[in-house]
């Protein structure tokens, strides 16, 4: 980690994830975060720093470099500089014990502090200022009071991991240091299986943010899931807080997580951000894509939801002005007709059945096992799959996205699982294959991305698609033509969107 020492290569360039949900951040990307603070930070000898969830210490460890560096005047002995910068101003803590032994080892080069191996002579104990506490969760109604874990899941003996997470396991976060922090800084563990369906789990990065708020720090820096900017489970007062909150003055996103972790898949990308205590302003919201890196200054809660794309947003705001209703208003809530994803019926029809869409083919069943929306069972209307069409929400390498990966209109006597949402219902065919060839078009799947950051879809997501005229068959030019866009305009939604064929 110091001067004289190869680290060619960097061993923390090489670890395997831990998961999914617990990512180990690459160097590169935490100097690009760094790089967000002043750099005077880094020249001070009383800036203090915390990591509330070090995995491989690569934060903790690059600070260390940049305090090496900027105390060197300072400090100009080297072992008095390093037994400054560990002992007073760097501090973590760990998600495992296994982590914390990794991050001792990352900045003591020993996996504790006191060891004989140890670069820092100041301590006097084996865990330093890397805290790792084994905590239980605090149940209550089959979950965690603090971070909403499932009992049946998490309930476990001495020897496996709780993912109690020390940090958000606490009232009062101040107890753990007993100090006041310059910068908070780090990548949170994502989510935890909240007890529901096989793949429910709720989102406990927001746990960390808030948490750190709550220590008031000058500076909090964090990289997490994208999802709250419009959706995720639970996190409606986190995105509400969020983007009221004029503290933010730069928010880096990712639409492609890939870019900033190579060999995972997290659906609606990734983004970080700088909070600073004494700003009030504006956020500069720098959309990153293929390499290539766009910003504008703009507010954070213009929406309800946070519209994610630059060059977006000023269509959207051309859009909606004399726009007042929208496709979600006639999109249905989950499970139309009360059928779960994996209800199945006969393979042969039989009399007065009707037909089941699964995610499995088509079946037949009786309309008694229809449990809700009976008014929609005998008219037309369009059946669109809740998952999205790209690997786990993800744009192709050219940066574009098809959103609706299977639409199609149902008639009279169908219906569908919970693997499907409902748009539309009518007597009349035609309007309804006139709403379907809508939906196909690159301006309605333009307007329905800006609202999406997962791979799922959902009544929400359909806010800025605005309504038309259904009598009469809407193409993308007769779009642009009736809402006077530019050629840039149309350029970007062209680039942004897939063609989808009708069917």
């Amino acid at each position: 980690m110091l001067d004289g020492i190869d680290y060619n290569p960097d061993v923390l360039t090489c670890l395997a994830n831990l998961s999914n949900d617990e990512v180990f951040t690459p160097p590169e990307l935490v100097n690009d975060i760094l790089d967000l603070l002043p750099k005077e930070l880094f020249e001070n000898k009383e800036t203090t720093f915390l990591d509330p969830a070090t995995k491989s210490g690569v934060f903790l460890r690059e600070i260390a470099k940049r305090l090496m560096d900027g105390l060197e005047k300072e400090i100009p002995d080297k072992q008095e500089r390093i037994n400054h910068i560990f002992k007073n101003q760097i501090f973590g803590i760990a998600i495992t014990e296994l982590t914390s032994l990794l991050t001792r080892r990352s900045l003591y080069c020993s996996k504790t502090a006191n060891g004989k191996y140890s670069i820092c002579e100041k301590f006097d104990n084996e865990q330093g200022n890397i805290l790792f506490e084994r905590v239980e969760h605090t149940w209550k109604g089959g979950n965690c009071i603090y971070c909403g874990a499932s009992e049946k899941n998490y309930a476990r003996d001495g020897e496996l991991e709780t993912h109690a997470y020390q940090f958000i396991h606490t009232e009062n976060p101040k107890e753990l240091f007993d100090m006041k922090f310059d910068v908070i800084i780090g990548n949170p563990p994502y989510q935890l299986s909240d007890g529901g369906s096989k793949a429910s789990a709720g989102p406990i990065y927001n746990k960390f943010v808030e948490q750190a708020k709550k220590l008031s720090p000058r500076y909090l820096t964090m990289i997490i899931p994208s999802r709250w900017f419009a959706g995720g489970k639970g996190l409606d007062s986190f995105r509400t807080e969020m983007l009221n909150d004029n503290r933010i003055s730069v928010l880096i996103d990712y639409l492609n997580a890939k870019e900033c972790f190579p060999g995972i898949s997290l659906g609606g990308g990734v983004c970080y951000f700088l909070w600073e205590s004494a700003y009030k302003g504006e956020c500069k919201i720098v959309n990153v894509s293929n390499g290539k890196s766009e910003s504008e200054v703009r507010k954070l809660n213009e929406f309800d939801i946070f519209v994610r794309q630059n060059k977006a947003i000023f269509i959207l705001r051309k859009i909606i002005r004399g726009e007042f209703n929208y496709i979600s208003d006639i999109v249905s809530s989950r499970n139309p007709f009360g059928l779960p994803s994996s209800a199945r019926g006969k393979g042969k029809r039989f009399n007065n059945s009707i037909k089941l869409y699964s995610s499995q083919g088509v079946s037949h069943i009786s309309e008694n096992e229809v449990l809700k929306g009976h008014d929609s069972i005998y008219k037309y209307k369009i059946m669109v799959s809740k998952v999205t069409s790209e690997h786990a929400g993800e744009p192709d390498k050219n940066g574009q996205m098809k959103i609706i990966s299977k639409m199609i209109v149902l008639s009279p006597g169908e219906v569908c699982t919970d693997s499907y949402l409902l748009i539309g219902g009518s007597d009349n065919k035609k309007e309804i294959e006139n709403l379907h060839s809508y939906l196909t078009t690159k301006f309605a799947r333009f307007f329905l991305l800006q609202a999406v950051t997962s791979i799922n879809l959902s009544k929400d997501k359909f806010i800025f698609v605005p309504m038309q005229d259904f009598s009469k068959i809407w193409t993308d030019k007769k779009l642009y033509d009736k809402y006077e866009l530019g050629e840039q305009e149309i350029e970007f939604i062209e680039s942004t969107i897939k063609p989808m064929e009708l069917r």
